[in-house]
């Protein structure tokens, strides 16, 4: 292992830890994520509810363990997973389909990873997604229920999970062939947000590049066909083509952006880690991904402040980040989403990313 990221990747640990992991009201054994830091009140009591934050904090706390086993650690996870569903008002479902496919990746890689296992939840989060299939409303699944928006951040983790889990690799292939026909950008490559009512949402997003890229490498690994290699190949090209000026993955401020990058170095590590290995097109995307994860794990760390010894990384990865204080405004949940708080690098998702980003570069370096 390459100690100097691997160092780098405890830091970030540390950082989350020591600012943002905290008990819920008091419980004994639970823990979830303050989602600001310094924390308002509101957010100090966990009155403040951002469900996919948390599913991505497990999923950091899992890289973490495959980093650097350690029994309390797997205690964190344990407290993690328990504290979600107590948060969530003792279910593991929501009205959101991405938030779902979240947390339903997070918990079946701390099952096979971390060896925690929650095989009811899984079971109940892939129902979720099998009954949400709507080709015949123009999906894909939808962003959220009872609701007319067919997007790349629902079926590309969906589309992951369902691929990983079970024998679920038909409708993997289904959902990668519906996001391959319906939500690509002709002239770049990248993928679109999503399709609503018919017209495209034109939006491009780091994060939905990242979840497509995720989805077609399992499928490569994972069946006999080709195509999937080769939406990777093409995918991955584009995003250094028009989403990593220098070869650092563009930011996208805070709030539910906080995490679009991060998730985007997730999936490029996978490239590195995962993409089968047929020919000079497959060396291509791993070497461009491994790249695009290294350069973008220096810029971040070059560009961090340090506070009491710990790092804070910048919501931008190739600009100097800013301390946050205790006054302005706190991230909000408004109209499905989470706004940004004034200084971006005071919410959990910011720092969820640099460590993400951290925990990618270790395995990339690793291979």
């Amino acid at each position: 292992m390459d100690q100097l990221w691997a160092n780098r990747a405890a830091s970030a640990e540390a950082a989350v830890a020591t600012r943002h992991l905290k008990r819920i009201w008091k419980v004994p054994g639970t823990q979830l994520g303050v989602v600001s830091w310094p924390p308002t009140r509101h957010d100090g009591e966990f009155r403040t509810w951002h469900y996919w934050w948390q599913a991505h904090l497990l999923d950091c706390l899992v890289d973490a363990q495959v980093r650097d086993p350690q029994p309390e650690r797997i205690t964190k996870i344990h407290r993690q997973i328990r504290s979600h569903r107590l948060r969530n008002n003792g279910s593991w479902t929501n009205s959101y389909y991405d938030d779902m496919a979240w947390l339903a990746l997070a918990l079946e890689r701390a099952g096979r990873l971390a060896g925690v296992e929650r095989p009811k939840a899984l079971k109940k989060l892939s129902e979720q997604f099998l009954n949400a299939w709507v080709p015949e409303d123009g999906g894909g699944i939808p962003w959220r229920k009872q609701d007319q928006f067919f997007n790349a951040p629902a079926n590309g983790p969906a589309g992951i999970f369902l691929a990983r889990y079970g024998d679920r690799l038909r409708r993997a292939q289904q959902m990668s062939d519906w996001i391959d026909e319906t939500i690509i950008d002709p002239e770049t490559h990248l993928v679109f947000d999503g399709i609503k009512a018919g017209s495209l949402v034109r939006a491009q997003y780091t994060y939905c590049q990242g979840v497509v890229i995720g989805l077609d490498v399992e499928l490569a690994a994972r069946t006999k066909d080709p195509q999937h290699a080769s939406r990777v190949h093409r995918l991955v090209a584009a995003v250094r083509d028009n989403m990593a000026p220098d070869g650092i993955i563009n930011g996208a401020g805070g709030g539910d952006g906080g995490l679009f990058n991060g998730i985007l170095a997730r999936y490029l590590a996978l490239v590195v880690t995962t993409l089968p290995q047929n020919g000079p097109a497959d060396a291509e995307a791993r070497d461009i991904a491994r790249s695009l994860v290294l350069k973008s794990g220096q810029a971040a760390w070059d560009n961090r402040q340090t506070v009491d010894g710990l790092p804070l990384f910048s919501a931008f990865w190739d600009r100097t980040a800013e301390i946050p204080s205790g006054g302005g405004k706190s991230a909000e949940f408004v109209d499905g989403a989470v706004n940004a708080s004034s200084i971006p690098e005071r919410d959990l998702s910011v720092q969820l990313s640099g460590w993400m980003l951290m925990e990618a570069a270790v395995t990339v370096s690793d291979e």
